[in-house]
Order: C-alpha cells, then sequence, then structure tokens
C-alpha cells in the first residue's frame, strides 16, 4: 500500500476513535446528573421543601376567616354565590365585582373577586390580608376572611344595607328614586362626619393605612345612614408593576390631588385629605367632581368652583337643590364648605390632618 495513503487511513481512524470515546463520556455525565437530579426532588418532596425548579407552577388553596363565628371555603363561596353568576353583582369596583350571597348557615356577606391581574404575590397579600382583617372600627367595613385558589382571590366582607353612597347622590333612574327620598342636610354630615372618622383612625395607626381612593362608590351606608369606608387598603395590598390597575390605584379622576397630575405620585396621607374635601364638596353639592362647572361663562373644575363661590359667600347657593331651604342655618353651611376647601387645598402640606378634620366637624352643630 502506499505510503501516504496508510498514514492518511491511519490518521481517520484515529480521529474515529477520540470522537467515540468523548462522545461516551459525555453520555455517562449527562446520566450521573439526572439521577442526582431526581434523587434532590424525591428529597425536597419527603421534607416538605418545595423544589426551587418547580416553585413556579405550585398551586395555592387556601382559606382564612377573621370571625372567630364564620367558616369559608372557595367551595362554600363557590355555591353561595352560584358559581359568580352576574345576576348577584352588586357593585363594580376598581379592583374586581362583589357579589351579595348569603353563606349557608351564615349571615349574608358581600364577596369581592378581585381581578386575577390585579394583585401581588400570595405571601404579601396574605400579609396585608391578616393585618386589614384584624382592624375594627364603626365606620370601616369588616373583612371577614379570604379565600385564595390557584389564580382567584376572594375578600368576603359584611354586608351594608343600603349600598354605596354615590347611589344615593346621583342615581336619578325612576324605578330607585321612588324608593329612596334625597338625602337631608343632617344626614350629609353625618356621613361626613363618619368618613372623617374612619380616614383618621387609618391614619393615625401605628403603620399609617393610606385609602388612595376615597370616592362616593368606596363610602358605604348602613341601616342607620352610618358610613362605612370600604376598600381601605387594598390599593397598597394589589398595587403592583406588573399589574394594569396599577395605573388606577392613585386615585380616581376627579378627587385626584393637583400633585398627581404633575407627577408626584407617591401615595401620602394628605392625598387621602384631597379627596375627602372633594367628597364632602360632592356630599354638599350633589354634584360629581369629574364633569366641569361654569362660573361667570368660563368652564372650571368642582374644586376651583368652589373655592370662587365661598369667596363670594355664596355657600348657600352651593347646597344641592334637592334640600330644602327651610331649617339651614348660614354659618353653618357657610363652614361646611369652608373645611371642604382648607382640605382641598392645592398645596399639600397646606391641608389639615384628617383628626383637626374631625375636630373641626364635630365643632359644626349641623
Amino acid at each position: 500500500m502506499d505510503p501516504t495513503l496508510q498514514a492518511v487511513l491511519a490518521a481517520m481512524a484515529s480521529f474515529f476513535l477520540i470522537t467515540l470515546i468523548f462522545a461516551a463520556a459525555i453520555i455517562i455525565c449527562r446520566s450521573r446528573n439526572d439521577k442526582s437530579y431526581r434523587s434532590r426532588n424525591h428529597r425536597h418532596r419527603d421534607r416538605g421543601v418545595p423544589n426551587p425548579r418547580l416553585t413556579s407552577i405550585s398551586v395555592v388553596d387556601e382559606s382564612a376567616s377573621f370571625d372567630p363565628s364564620l367558616s369559608v371555603s372557595m367551595r362554600e363561596i363557590v355555591a353561595a354565590t352560584r358559581n359568580f353568576s352576574a345576576d348577584l353583582i352588586v357593585g363594580d369596583g376598581s379592583f374586581g365585582l362583589v357579589y351579595k350571597a348569603q353563606l349557608a348557615g351564615g349571615p349574608t356577606v358581600a364577596i369581592k373577586k378581585l381581578d386575577p391581574d390585579a394583585f401581588q404575590g400570595f405571601r404579601e397579600f396574605r400579609a396585608e390580608m391578616e393585618t386589614l382583617g384584624k382592624l375594627r372600627h364603626r365606620n370601616l367595613v369588616k373583612i371577614l376572611g379570604y379565600c385564595v385558589s390557584g389564580a382567584d382571590r376572594i375578600l368576603i366582607y359584611e354586608f351594608i344595607e343600603r349600598g354605596n353612597l354615590d347611589i344615593w347622590l346621583h342615581d336619578s333612574s325612576e324605578e330607585e328614586e321612588s324608593l329612596r327620598l334625597p338625602l337631608s342636610w343632617a344626614t350629609r354630615n353625618k356621613i361626613v362626619r363618619g368618613v372623617a372618622n374612619g380616614l383618621a383612625y387609618l391614619h393615625g395607626l401605628e403603620k399609617p393605612i393610606i385609602h388612595r381612593d376615597i370616592k362616593a362608590s368606596n363610602v358605604l351606608l348602613d341601616s342607620e345612614f352610618e358610613a362605612r369606608i370600604a376598600d381601605f387598603g387594598l390599593a397598597r395590598t394589589i398595587d403592583s408593576p406588573h399589574s394594569h390597575v396599577s395605573t388606577q390605584v392613585a386615585g380616581t379622576m376627579g378627587y385626584m390631588p393637583p400633585e398627581y397630575k404633575e407627577g408626584f405620585t407617591v401615595a401620602t396621607v394628605k392625598a387621602d385629605v384631597y379627596s375627602f374635601g372633594v367628597l364632602m364638596l360632592e356630599i354638599g353639592m350633589g354634584r360629581r367632581p369629574n364633569l366641569p362647572m361654569v362660573f361667570d361663562g368660563a368652564e372650571m373644575g368642582l374644586v376651583e368652583w368652589a373655592r370662587k363661590m365661598v369667596a363670594q359667600n355664596r355657600e348657600i347657593e352651593m347646597v344641592d337643590a334637592s334640600i330644602s331651604r327651610e331649617g339651614l342655618v348660614e354659618c353653618e353651611v357657610m363652614e361646611y364648605f369652608r373645611i371642604a376647601c382648607l382640605c382641598a387645598n392645592e398645596i399639600s402640606r397646606e391641608r389639615p390632618a384628617m383628626r383637626d378634620v374631625v375636630e373641626l366637624l364635630m365643632r359644626n352643630p349641623t
């Protein structure tokens, strides 16, 4: 055989042999790694510790009650709401739908099914719910418990008989109007004081809770027209940079303080105070805060319009037209709108604290 050809064949044979050895080594290493991984995974299951490589597909299923007399589960919630039937919807808020339901052998409750894209991690959610569930104040809606199953997060609240304040102020449907009389001036003042007390309590906690979305639809009225603040703490609990709801939790158009419009979106207690001032104007005037007003032929927002009216001592003209002027005390009406404008001050630092607002309202005998 030609010496050159013989050398070429020998080189090819050597290369082929080396390739086979290298491939065999890779197969052996992979086999050992797979056995090691299966062994570690088995140990994780035995110890009850979630395998880090499987955590992303784990499913949370948990229920908790903050009322000793109440036991809740997702199965009971689904049954009570008839699988979340549209017929039982009584509210549609920023964070999800609200259903009225009768628990088996228990009370009538309000069940809020949160938007599945509107919450943070489960551990943070549970920690916040446990904090909020312990809060008790006559002007806060009680959170009775929660249920979590997979992507579903359900909150259980006490049911408040008369519904939300927005309906009482603005629902003009003939069917509903026949069932409701306009709120009297005295009742409106009672509602305002209740909201103020509830906010002062939240702001005065060791770790203050900022509501961030004070508005008429988040104020519920019980059988005695006592105000109950709803959704307190939810904006903070649900806020997440990955949530489409995060653009809404800073407030609602018409109630948001001017600093939010200027790009300062950090939540503060003074932002709640501004929203409360707007709510006072809305309650006293019966006007929605997101609709324009006209003063001397110029169109402007509700707060600016109210300031101009107060500056001209025209407070009586500001009172909701559905309220009888008989029995109104002018100085008390003037003080009411003065407090409202003080809370809705353009400058954040000049707004009073809610505890001071409560004192101002208590001094006004209306």
